[in-house]
């Protein structure tokens, strides 16, 4: 087994601009590195530093992985990978942290729930249950966006309007003119007639903090078990190894722990909301 700790190289082949913030960055390292749905990795431009990215492609297309970088005030690492082009060389280490029990989902209905950038690591997951959609009894997506710029895989998500494989319903906080779907934070467009068997259905949800707080109580609401709502919860990762202690959330590291938990893990925990 390869040390998903030692940086490797891999190549930017493709650069595609999600929205005004947020660029996909397409990289070929020299070999697959073996990743499933919900892993991070560690991505830097030489001489620059490194930063978290849950992986947002499939599984099941291991030549290349996807990483969409939100740029950040202030941080040399995004903006660098923001100029980045193709050619160009980063720095990776990974596939780190756990995923998503995907055998486990098979048979059940699964709901996603994305938010903002939380899209990126429910894109990996969606396209691995498209992959094998007939294994699944159900794939339902709510995703929400503050305005209609700012969402991502725009394309995707409108070929997905019309897949008779997956249920989705779009909204966003504040509309414009050109958009034809709901207005409102996603939790509006969760509905208890989404999900036919809920005692057997698992939610997964990934997006800012305050988002997933409000999603629980609608989620427990509508009869889904703590144990079956996985979240993507991604928080202050740094090191990536543990170490410096950013992403704790109780007694959990989430780059070590996670980033993927169950509400029944981190229930107790206030400090996984903020």
């Amino acid at each position: 087994m390869e040390n998903p700790y030692a940086p490797i190289q891999a190549e930017v082949v493709d650069v595609i601009q999600e929205n005004s913030a947020i660029k996909t960055l397409v990289l070929k390292p020299p070999k697959p590195i073996g990743f499933r749905p919900g892993q991070f990795v560690m991505v830097g431009m030489p001489g620059v530093g490194e930063s978290p990215f849950g992986i947002s492609s499939s599984a099941f297309e291991q030549d290349t992985f996807d990483i969409s970088v939100q740029i950040q005030p202030h941080g040399k690492n995004t903006t660098a990978l923001h100029n980045a082009r193709p050619g160009d060389i980063a720095i990776v280490r990974g596939p780190l942290g756990n995923s998503y029990p995907m055998d486990y989902f098979k048979g059940r209905e699964v709901y996603v729930v994305g938010g903002g950038v939380g899209m990126a690591p429910m894109r990996a997951v969606l396209l691995a249950l498209l992959h094998e959609a007939s294994q699944y009894k159900r794939i339902v997506l709510r995703y929400g966006a503050r305005n209609p710029e700012l969402r991502m895989y725009k394309d995707l998500c409108l070929s997905w309007e019309t897949d008779p494989r997956i249920d989705v319903v779009y909204t966003v906080d504040v509309a414009d003119e050109s958009w034809r779907h709901n207005v409102g934070v996603v939790t509006t467009i969760m509905r208890e007639t989404d999900i036919q068997d809920v005692p057997n259905a698992v939610a997964v949800g990934c997006g800012p903090p305050i988002m997933l707080r409000f999603m629980v109580p609608v989620l427990l609401k509508m009869g889904f078990k703590p144990e079956h709502i996985y979240f993507s919860m991604e928080k202050n990762m740094s090191c990536g190894v543990g170490m410096c202690g950013h992403c704790r959330i109780g007694t959990y590291y989430v780059c070590k722990d996670g980033p993927v938990f169950t509400y029944d893990q981190i229930r107790d925990f206030p400090d996984a909301w903020t």
